[in-house]
């Protein structure tokens, strides 16, 4: 009885360790991709930073409960056999899920702290591959899966980059004989499109912590089965949606200024295009990059324009960050998961 209680016990502690870290992982999430939604409407000067951060803060909060769970399926199903999980092995497990959050989380940060616009959902299927790799080996990782998640991430930011700039050829065909007051009237629409944009990101990366935990406790044995429920859905939407009221503003002035002098219309096309491809990613279950999503169409805008006009300085810096994000939390994740195995042997 004691035996069993004891187990139960370790059980109940870890879960509410990883629902911890998973929401503090979203929460990271939130301010280091507040930029994505919020960059362009700051520069332009449509909106103030604090209304801006505050609208897309509630709408972070509202877009994954409009969306469904796609996405945490794809993250929670689509990347590890959670089938194959031993259910004596509880201990490994917990370590393995503690290394990917942890992993993911250091690679957040110092990204953040570097003001680069890397991507949380590279960082997070990064840890979940290094710690899976690490514990067990190849053998548990659905390698038609990662293929697929793979996919969204690095063709969703080449869409992006089209999209951009069709959607500000598109406008300026459709606005070609307007009067300089034109600028007032993008200036009140990129409020609709940072909503739209905020709606979708909420939608699509608040779902990447409901599939962590959801797989968690379904490996744990809390959960019979893998059904996001109602707590976990709302949890990670507050989790996200104050992330995103905090913001990043390191990466802000990185995305609002320094890959391409945006003027409004500039940004409502950018933010436009970016919705559409994330809301897009979101109803097929495809895990994507808001960040490189949003900064690949401001380069697509930026290019539209002029291709001269985009500092591709800085966008060669992102676009390196988007390429050593997966290995480096992987690596960082393999190396939490060798520290909690130092420290706690047993576990």
């Amino acid at each position: 009885m004691h035996g069993r209680f004891t187990i139960e016990t370790s059980i109940l502690l870890a879960s509410i360790l990883i629902v911890v870290l998973a929401l503090f992982f979203d929460y990271s999430n939130g301010f280091h991709d507040a930029a994505n939604v919020v960059a362009t409407i700051i520069a332009t000067g449509a909106m103030s930073p604090r209304n801006a951060l505050g609208l897309a803060a509630f709408a972070h909060f509202v877009g994954p409960f409009l969306i469904g769970t796609a996405v945490a399926h794809t993250i929670g199903k689509g990347i590890i056999d959670i089938s194959a999980f031993n259910p004596s092995q509880t201990g490994l497990s917990i370590s393995l899920v503690m290394a990917a959050l942890m992993g993911a989380i250091a690679w957040n940060l110092i990204t953040w702290a570097w003001g680069l616009p890397s991507s949380s959902s590279h960082a997070l299927v990064g840890g979940m591959i290094g710690a899976v790799l690490i514990a067990y080996g190849p053998d548990k990782i659905l390698w038609k899966g990662l293929l697929y998640v793979i996919s969204f991430l690095i063709f969703t930011p080449l869409i992006g980059l089209v999209f951009g700039t069709f959607v500000l050829r598109l406008t300026f065909r459709l606005s070609n004989r307007a009067t300089p007051k034109i600028s007032h009237f993008f200036n009140r629409v990129q409020i609709i499109s940072s909503i739209g944009l905020s709606l979708s990101h909420g939608a699509n990366d608040a779902q990447k912590s409901m599939g962590i935990i959801t797989m968690s406790l379904v490996i744990l044995g809390v959960f019979p089965n893998f059904e996001v429920p109602f707590w976990v859905i709302a949890s990670c939407a507050a989790a996200i949606a104050l992330g995103t009221a905090s913001g990043g503003w390191r990466i802000i002035k990185t995305l609002g200024a320094k890959i391409y002098r945006l003027r409004s219309v500039h940004a409502f096309c950018a933010q436009t295009s970016s919705a559409i491809v994330i809301l897009g990613a979101a109803l097929l279950g495809g895990p994507v990059s808001t960040t490189h999503v949003v900064a690949s169409s401001i380069m697509g805008v930026g290019a539209g324009q002029r291709i001269s006009a985009v500092r591709w300085g800085v966008a060669k810096n992102i676009i390196l960050a988007w390429f050593i994000t997966i290995p480096a939390s992987a690596i960082m994740a393999g190396l939490v998961f060798y520290i909690i195995r130092i420290i706690h042997p047993h576990l």
